[in-house]
């Protein structure tokens, strides 16, 4: 054998650069399910089954060109599972394949590549590492970007990237006259709420998929999450499927509803793409094109394409920057000195305040939810709560099926829970139960009142809200961002009682949490 392609579960591009040049008669994939990846925190059940059944899709789509995939299987008893960790699996079974070296695509995750490195050394084999062309600049051009700057603002690396790349673009000037229309991206909806939703698009269940179903019921029973099949893209031809329906059905609205909440809708006008886009089923400049050819054609409006792209062509390619700019010590950051374990809550669901109710109803039964939900609900949640960073993105990790390290550690620790004290983002993501009254419709049927911030109907959004600036405002007194919420702070603290039943109310609370009592 000449190269040992090594494949990794989100890395399922056909045109992967670990490909060229292949050669059917010299050179073996290697592809393998790992135990160790699956339980290093609980996974998702939904996840489990969405990660493993793509990968065998894959694999059956390499072997139907007639090359050689050599594929480790988890059984589906654990007793029977010899395999160990992933560099130990490679170490074990590389040595029968005698390959001349081995080939990878950039991982997504540093550990994998430590991982991979020294297995490298270990079996004495050249290990050559290809650039990750999914991705539209290298992390070496992003690094030059950086360099030298004495902040990283994604709003001035989106602009680089769209003169670069000439992404709706007039010339030298953005299409419109103004590069983003975030002022027409913060619609709500009426008392109708959202109307008739467009369908997703259907996709029919394979023997893989039961196979893989029936692996999840008898060797991770115990993990949190539903297992009633997800309907996400598996394939690439399915993954172009919904690219072509969310473009045709729901961009024109995307761009005014992206922000906006409604219970039990915990898809809206969101694309549900991420999970093809992160295991590489779908490629970003296709997703680019084919909505900026729907502004082009008349068929969706400016705000909706351009909130769209941005998160493709800006936050995307900003944050997995940032990431590989600052590994691995970014993992340790924790500026706020957060250490607060997660609430139970975010494992089951199990709560009264309706809008997290609502949000972990979607995270449990899909693996999903939009981001709004995310930051604001969720995230936020976490934050005004002081769980540890890494905790929560350890969390998202194992709750989220598009969750991959290079996205989720820079988006949950720094921009959600700012503990990289301002990499990611300038001000922490806060504020009361009132935006969410604002945003959605969860608060007319919940037993907490978004306005009041103390005794037994306080929404504990609110009361943790006026908890986190009061422990913490000193620290923001210098951000022109964060003066407006520490002037209402100061108001605040003019009143000594309510500010005493405020801080009486979120300790509380928060042993009821630490307690594991339903809040």
């Amino acid at each position: 054998m000449r190269n040992l392609v090594i494949v990794l579960g989100d890395q399922l591009d056909g045109g992967s650069s670990a490909l060229d040049g292949f050669d059917p008669a010299r050179d073996a994939l290697w592809m393998a399910e790992v135990a160790e990846e699956l339980t290093y925190v609980p996974v998702h059940k939904l996840r489990i089954h969405a990660f493993l059944s793509a990968m065998r899709h894959f694999r059956d789509a390499c072997r139907g060109l007639g090359w050689t995939v050599h594929y480790s299987a988890l059984p589906g008893n654990a007793e029977d599972d010899v395999a160990g960790d992933f560099q130990g699996m490679l170490e074990r079974q590389v040595p029968g394949l005698s390959p001349q070296r081995l080939v990878v695509t950039e991982p997504g995750d540093f550990r994998v590549l430590q991982r991979l490195r020294d297995a490298a050394g270990r079996l004495d084999l050249p290990l050559e590492i290809r650039e990750d062309r999914h991705f539209l600049i290298t992390v070496e051009t992003f690094a030059e970007w950086a360099r030298n700057r004495k902040s990283l603002v994604m709003e001035q690396f989106y602009r680089w990237m769209r003169r670069r790349f000439d992404v709706l673009m007039d010339g030298g000037e953005p299409v419109g006259d103004a590069w983003n229309f975030d002022r027409d991206n913060l619609a709500t909806f009426g008392r109708g709420g959202p109307g008739n939703l467009p369908a997703w698009p259907h996709r029919a269940e394979t023997a893989i998929e039961d196979e893989v179903r029936a692996l999840v019921e008898a060797r991770f029973p115990d993990h949190p999450g539903l297992l009633d099949g997800t309907d996400l893209p598996l394939t690439r031809q399915q993954a172009l499927t919904w690219l072509e329906r969310f473009v045709d059905e729901r961009l024109p609205r995307f761009g005014a509803y992206q922000d906006a909440l409604w219970q039990g809708e915990p898809f809206l006008y969101h694309s549900r793409l991420s999970f093809a886009l992160n295991l590489k089923l779908l490629r970003p400049r296709e997703c680019i094109d084919a909505a900026e050819a729907a502004y082009r054609n008349g068929h969706a409006p400016l705000n909706a394409v351009e909130g769209f792209i941005r998160q493709l062509l800006g936050w995307r390619e900003f944050i997995r920057g940032v990431y590989w700019l600052k590994m691995p010590d970014y993992a340790d950051l924790n500026a706020l000195g957060h250490r607060a374990e997660l609430p139970a809550l975010y494992w089951d669901g199990g709560t009264d305040m309706a809008c997290v109710a609502d949000a972990m109803d979607g995270v449990l039964r899909h693996g999903y939810a939009h981001h709004i939900q995310r930051l604001m609900v969720l995230g936020l949640f976490a934050l005004l709560y002081g769980a540890h960073p890494y905790r929560f993105h350890e969390w998202h990790m194992a709750m989220y099926l598009d969750a991959v390290d290079w996205v989720s550690l820079p988006n949950t620790l720094g921009m959600s829970q700012f503990g990289d004290g301002g990499i990611v983002g300038t001000k922490p993501y806060s504020a009361s139960g009132q935006y969410i009254k604002r945003m959605g419709n969860y608060c007319a049927g919940c037993r907490y009142e978004p306005g009041t911030a103390s005794g037994e109907r306080a929404c504990p959004f609110t009361v943790f809200y006026w908890d986190f600036l009061d422990r913490h405002g000193e620290r923001f007194r210098g951000n022109p961002r964060m003066a407006f919420q520490l002037k209402n702070l100061d108001r605040k603290r003019n009143d000594p009682a309510a500010m005493g039943a405020i801080r009486d109310t979120a300790g509380r609370l928060r042993q009821s949490l630490v307690e594991g009592e339903r809040v």
